[in-house]
């Protein structure tokens, strides 16, 4: 798991762990925004199946929704 950084109180931030924190923030932000669109699919809430499954449902409904909200 990588983490970002978080500065103690009385000392900021390096430019490096800045950039670092940065470029984790870009990564994240498509993967947390795909999350919240899936959360609108109520459907999640009653998956009680086979995991496999589930991720099959999970990724079908992920690019259903990145079509929807693409145009």
């Amino acid at each position: 798991m990588i983490t970002g950084y978080k500065a103690p109180r009385n000392h900021p931030l390096t430019q490096s762990q800045k950039l670092s924190k940065k470029a984790l923030a870009a990564v994240r932000a498509p993967v947390e925004h795909g999350f919240a669109h899936l959360k609108n699919w109520r459907v999640l809430g009653k998956v009680r199946t086979d995991p496999g499954w589930a991720t099959a449902l999970v990724r079908a409904l992920l690019v259903l929704t990145n079509r929807e909200v693409a145009r």
